[in-house]
C-alpha cells in the first residue's frame, strides 16, 4: 500500500516562496513517477508538475513554468516542489500523487492521492 504524505503548506505574501514536500511510504519509491495537483475553491483540479522515477524527466503546467521546480530524492523517498514568485492565483489545496508522468499526464493518470496541504497566497 502506497501512502503519500504532504507537508510545507502555509500562508505567504505575493512574491514570496514556499517549498512543499511529499514523503512516499510503504513501497519502492524509485519505481514511481510522482506529481502535484492543486484545486482552488470553485475551480477545476489542475495538474501542476510531475517527475518521472529517475528524476530525468519533469513536466509543468504553463501557469507555473519558470516559477516552480520539482525535484526528487530517491534516498529520502521524497519529492519536493519549490514554489517561487507566488501569486494569489496559486492559492489552492496541493495534492501529491503517484502518476504516470508522460507527455499526456493528467488526473486520469493518477494511481494514488495524498491528503493535501493548503497553500494561501495573500497580502
Amino acid at each position: 500500500q502506497l501512502q503519500l504524505v504532504e507537508s510545507g503548506g502555509g500562508l505567504v505574501q505575493p512574491g514570496e516562496s514556499l517549498r512543499l514536500s511529499c514523503e512516499v511510504v510503504g513501497v519502492q519509491f524509485r519505481l514511481y513517477d510522482i506529481g502535484w495537483f492543486r484545486q482552488a475553491p470553485g475551480k477545476e483540479r489542475e495538474g501542476v508538475s510531475c517527475i518521472n522515477n529517475s528524476g530525468r524527466i519533469s513536466n509543468y503546467a504553463a501557469s507555473v513554468k519558470g516559477r516552480f521546480t520539482i525535484s526528487r530524492d530517491n534516498a529520502e523517498n521524497s519529492v519536493n516542489l519549490q514554489m517561487n514568485s507566488l501569486k494569489p492565483e496559486d492559492t489552492a489545496v496541493y495534492y501529491c500523487v503517484a502518476i504516470l508522468c508522460d507527455a499526456n499526464w493528467n488526473d486520469n493518470s493518477v494511481d494514488f492521492w495524498g491528503q493535501g496541504t493548503q497553500v494561501t497566497v495573500s497580502s
